[in-house]
């Protein structure tokens, strides 16, 4: 089968500034990563060039079967859903949240082309389908900070994406929002039709079952990459660190993680 993604010693340089190393890493069909890193690790480079938004300085990619440099860049973006805060200040926001969702088939900020009551209804039911039902009509405006990161995700999905990014999903989320969102997550990777999913974070405690690999960043290399169950463990986050830690692991499956 066909790899999701294949990074073959990529670099990324900006001036002098060296902003990702010798990075090799495959995601097969199959698999959810999740990439756990601090801040200025790196992980927004890697994900632009996922997307195709960058281009290495050296090495080569490769996303759902086509490398770049030999793909049609804006053909292949829209096999890619990408959820990120970011894009929210981009979205019109006075629009009810059944066109931003369906804006997300033609991969457009607001809607352009000819759409039917047909296409607001496939918008709704994606909305539907991740426990959204209530949010229907409802202006975008309005919505919580936890309710617009749902309506990104049924954005992304509009396209059925193979791939779906998740870009710090919980980010500026209280304690029972990001809670509701990853229960919404994780019933999304649990339907027969789901995308492979990539979602970036710095909390561990955010990282569910679901993701049964993990990519540790940090200063712009691969510190380590594999099964969760194998990276996910005091001996290997302290080094990743370099602090001393407590883990605890939670009924879900998750793990805390606190200073020592």
């Amino acid at each position: 089968m066909t790899a999701i993604l294949k990074f073959t010693n990529v670099s990324v340089a900006r001036g002098n500034r060296q902003i990702l190393t010798d990075i090799n890493w495959t995601i097969q069909p199959q698999q959810n990563w999740a990439i756990l890193g601090l801040n200025g690790a790196g992980k927004t480079t890697l994900l632009k060039m996922i997307h195709g938004d960058l281009w290495p300085t050296d090495g080569q990619i490769e996303v759902l079967g086509n490398k770049f440099g030999q793909t049609n860049i804006p053909a292949l973006q829209r096999r890619i859903g990408w959820v990120s805060t970011a894009l929210q200040e981009q979205l019109h926001v006075n629009d009810n949240v059944d066109k931003i969702i369906l804006s997300g088939k033609f991969s457009s900020i607001g809607l352009y082309e000819k759409y039917d009551e047909t296409d607001l209804e496939a918008a709704r039911q994606t909305l539907r389908n991740l426990g959204g039902a209530k949010l229907i009509g409802k202006s975008y405006s309005i919505l919580s900070q936890g309710e617009k990161q749902l309506i990104l995700i049924a954005r992304a999905l509009m396209a059925k994406p193979e791939l779906l990014i998740l870009d710090e999903p919980c980010n500026g989320l209280d304690l029972f929002a990001r809670e509701k969102l990853l229960n919404q997550i994780q019933q999304l990777a649990q339907r027969p039709d789901r995308p492979a999913l990539l979602m970036v974070s710095h909390h561990i405690e955010e990282i569910m079952p679901i993701f049964n690999r993990v990519l540790l960043l940090k200063q712009g290399r691969i510190f380590q990459k594999g099964e969760r169950i194998d990276l996910l463990n005091r001996a290997v986050l302290t080094a990743f660190y370099q602090q001393k830690i407590g883990i605890e692991v939670l009924e879900s499956g998750r793990m805390a993680v606190y200073p020592n």
